[in-house]
């Protein structure tokens, strides 16, 4: 390969090398919520993917609670603070889903949007 192919290509990789981001934190896997969240549009399938293996309809590995019902992730989000626990920072024992990692933040927002907009069915 000549000189100047080689640098053009090189230059090409190390900029597309340079563009990725794969930081959960900074990746959009939803698009932006428009309107009022509601549990059976936006977080019932959050729980569904994220919760359910725990807090299944019998909790197991210790999970103190069902989250299968629209009432019992209500009552988790106003009682148990649900929120608080998917909030924490990664490495702290208390952060759910247990043993992480930490819920990407566009995911913990919807959750947070759906309690602000009033726990809407």
């Amino acid at each position: 390969m000549k000189p100047k192919n080689l640098f053009s290509v090189l230059a090409f990789a190390t900029l597309l090398i340079g563009c990725s981001d794969d930081n959960p934190d900074t990746l959009m896997e939803d698009t932006p919520i428009s309107g009022a969240v509601t549990y059976n549009q936006n977080v019932k399938s959050i729980i569904d993917n994220n919760c359910i293996s725990c807090h299944a309809a019998t909790p197991r590995n210790g999970a103190p609670m069902s989250l299968v019902t629209y009432d019992q992730v209500k009552s988790a989000v106003q009682n148990r603070g649900l929120l608080n626990r998917i909030s924490l920072e990664n490495g702290n024992s208390l952060l759910m889903p247990q043993g992480g990692p930490r819920l990407p933040q566009t995911t913990i927002d919807i959750i947070l949007k759906w309690q602000q907009d009033g726990l809407l069915e």
